[in-house]
């Protein structure tokens, strides 16, 4: 069986929120960032 993935799109407050509610409501999700820019935001 496949393992869920989410894919997100800007690393960026928001996309890195939303990875962040998204594997606290699923802890076995594999969760994935991309960002063009050479930062990320940790503040998640």
């Amino acid at each position: 069986m496949a393992k869920e993935r989410l894919v997100v799109i800007g690393g960026d407050a928001a996309g890195m929120s939303a990875a962040a509610q998204a594997k606290r409501l699923d802890k076995g999700l594999d969760v994935i960032a991309f960002e063009k820019g050479p930062h990320t935001s940790y503040s998640a």
